[in-house]
């Protein structure tokens, strides 16, 4: 059967958006228009007091019937929106469809990774919850639906962690899948989780803890073994949820064996750090200053990527979008894991200067392999456990047959 590539609650969704980015544009119009008004300096803060003299008239006049449109399109964009709202209801959209197309689902993701806390803090249909899935359908949890669900389940559990503005369906490139490659090589029962990737990391952590201890109390046979694999953030995520699980003694840390990072930002992106530098070079005019809002509609799991923040500390109390160093509180690597990573690098060639820093396109090699100029923070894998592939990608690690060969190698060993 044809899956559906727009739902109700899919027009319900994208007009609150709508809506939204409405207001926003207008608050950044209204404060440009402001600003031009006050002539400021180009550079700096701008003017503390309003104009005087003539000048200061024709300010105040216009500043007055300006602020009078601003508000009117407030009230009509808001009228509009709840009036959707009321309208769509009407009808009992269904809030997670059961059946979505490929299509909508990477759609719906991808929103999730760009504005996912924001839509989670008002309530948007489209916001993506923490599920175990199968066949592009969510699991539901219980020993008798698990044993109805999945064919024959392994007790050794195979558990794959999709990255940033993605699912658990982006696995699959290209015809491959190193998810089903490995499980069927190693008797796993492959799992794969879908999340909102625009949520702090920590809250993804602290949410995967809890459902893996779930998992494990309702699993159809004795759990004898667990591995992860976590591709870009959800190998950060993988790290966090370690971090929440062994704080809160839960037994499901005791039964992972191998935990594998495939083009993880351990200690950041440089993508992230560079939208940073625009905001930054943004806020240095007046003139410019209200556009730096455009740059700050960015997730908390986006800003999280900038140096890689894994605990609620990392980021509670802090300005995300400061420009401010690495405030991360020292986090290793889990007790008593087998941890592995690999890295990617563009450039064909180890001895590419730049390919170092470049790395995959979106990390560098160095933060995918856990290294670090503090060694605090450095997460001092043995160098057996590291693998840097030339070349590739970011994208490119998901159907590489050598990186599936690699992990391949490190399971059986």
């Amino acid at each position: 059967m044809k899956q559906p590539h727009i739902h109700l609650s899919d027009v319900q969704g994208l007009g609150q958006l709508v809506v939204d980015a409405t207001l926003g544009v207008t608050g950044i119009v209204e404060a440009m228009h402001h600003t031009v008004l006050g002539l400021p300096m180009p550079w700096g803060k701008g003017r503390h007091k309003p104009p005087t003299g003539v000048h200061g008239v024709v300010y105040q006049g216009l500043q007055g019937s300006s602020a009078l449109v601003y508000r009117m399109v407030r009230r009509v964009t808001a009228g509009v929106g709840h009036g959707l709202d009321r309208a769509v209801e009407y009808f009992h959209p269904e809030r997670d469809p059961a059946r979505s197309s490929n299509a909508r689902s990477i759609a719906v993701s991808i929103l999730n990774g760009v504005l996912g806390d924001h839509m989670q803090a008002h309530g948007n249909p489209l916001t993506l919850g923490m599920t175990w899935r199968q066949d592009g359908r969510a699991l539901a949890i219980g020993r008798t639906a698990l044993a109805a669900s999945i064919p024959h389940p392994s007790g050794k559990i195979l558990v794959m962690l999709h990255g940033h503005c993605m699912n658990e369906l982006q696995w699959t490139r290209n015809g491959h899948n190193h998810g089903a490659v490995l499980s069927a090589a190693n008797g796993y029962t492959p799992l794969h989780l879908r999340y909102n990737t625009g949520l702090h990391i920590s809250q993804n952590g602290r949410a995967l803890a809890h459902m893996l201890e779930e998992l494990v109390a309702q699993w159809p046979n004795p759990v004898q073994e667990i591995c992860v694999v976590g591709y870009s953030m959800g190998g950060m995520v993988a790290r966090s949820a370690f971090h929440y699980g062994e704080k809160a003694q839960h037994a499901w840390v005791q039964h992972v064996h191998k935990l594998f990072f495939v083009g993880t930002p351990q200690h950041g992106s440089m993508v992230e750090r560079a939208g940073n530098l625009i905001d930054k070079a943004l806020e240095a005019s007046p003139y410019s200053h209200a556009l730096a809002r455009l740059g700050k509609i960015r997730s908390a799991g986006t800003t999280d990527l900038r140096h890689g923040n894994l605990i609620d500390e990392d980021w509670q109390g802090h300005d995300r979008f400061a420009h401010a160093h690495d405030q991360r509180q020292l986090s290793q690597l889990p007790a008593n894991v087998k941890c592995y990573a690999i890295a990617a690098m563009i450039a064909k060639e180890p001895s590419a200067m730049w390919g170092q820093w470049v790395g995959d396109g979106l990390v560098p090699v160095k933060s995918a392999l856990g290294r670090h100029r503090d060694q605090n923070r450095a997460l001092h894998l043995p160098a057996e456990h590291q693998r840097v592939f030339y070349g590739l990608n970011h994208l490119a690690l998901l159907d590489s047959q050598a990186v599936c060969d690699q992990l391949q190698a490190w399971i059986s060993a």
